[in-house]
């Protein structure tokens, strides 16, 4: 699934090409999203001129006038700036074609992601109304973790992934924070400690904007708005590594935490 960096590099992506321009036809091939795109779709998007692009959590959040296009990419899905003329391929299943002549075109093998017109507050939205702080802004913290996991008995890993306490984490940048803060991703939030909490909250910063910074992660077959790849995927630490060396000699190692896949060196991680 596209994790907060690579939302946020298919945002910085598209951004040039989007902003500013206006929606002149809507082309829906696919309403079978997590959410049926209704038939209304179209009539109340086109004519749209998008003022900016943003992002919260996975999420991206298309400002229009008058409204907002909340979008995401599911588990396998893409949002490419294409020449409005391009032919559709298999899974291509949205186009706004723009007055500049491309088209931003939403493609989702599974069909897990959606595109949801709003005309109220988009941070309001059921989807994203109770999501956490972003892990990049002040608010996320240290000390906001350890409020957060008092008495929690759930693992420190499923515990930082829970959307609810922060938003836009996944299982790779998960798995990497906790490394670099070298702690257990087994242990139960309640007893980490608040020291551990500051070295986790500033390992997720440091991950994502490492990994921002690297266009995201190529896993899958996650591209970003241009449909380039990300390289972040050949900096990884423990990520998909089980049964290799961890830079101590100690081997990594793997388990299911709430049924996803959790590395971790048992020697450099207590």
């Amino acid at each position: 699934m596209p994790e907060l960096p690579e939302v946020e590099t298919v945002k910085r992506g598209i951004a040039p090409h989007v902003v500013g321009q206006r929606i002149m036809r809507v082309v829906v091939r696919e309403r079978r999203m997590r959410r049926p795109i209704p038939r209304q779709f179209a009539a109340r998007v086109t004519g749209r001129q998008i003022a900016g692009i943003s992002r919260r959590g996975k999420y991206l959040l298309c400002d229009c006038t008058a409204g907002t296009l909340i979008i995401h990419l599911g588990m396998s899905g893409n949002l490419r700036v294409v020449p409005v003329d391009k032919p559709a391929e298999k899974h291509d299943h949205v186009d706004l074609r723009l007055s500049n002549g491309v088209a931003l075109r939403l493609c989702d093998p599974r069909r897990f992601g959606l595109i949801v017109w709003t005309e109220d507050d988009p941070l309001r939205h059921p989807l994203l109304n109770g999501l956490g702080p972003e892990p990049l802004t002040a608010a996320f913290s240290g000390a906001y973790l350890i409020l957060r996991a008092r008495g929690r008995s759930v693992s420190v890993k499923q515990f930082i992934m829970d959307a609810k306490v922060v938003a836009g984490m996944g299982n790779i940048y998960a798995n990497e924070a906790l490394f670099m803060a070298g702690v257990d991703p087994r242990r139960s939030a309640g007893k980490v400690t608040a020291a551990e909490y500051g070295l986790i909250a500033k390992a997720i910063k440091r991950v994502l904007r490492r990994a921002i910074a690297a266009g995201g992660t190529t896993l899958r077959d996650f591209v970003d708005g241009n449909g380039q790849p990300g390289y972040f995927s050949q900096r990884l630490l423990v990520y998909g590594r089980a049964g290799q060396s961890c830079h101590c000699a100690q081997m990594i190692k793997t388990v299911k935490l709430g049924q996803r896949s959790t590395y971790f060196c048992p020697h450099c991680q207590t």
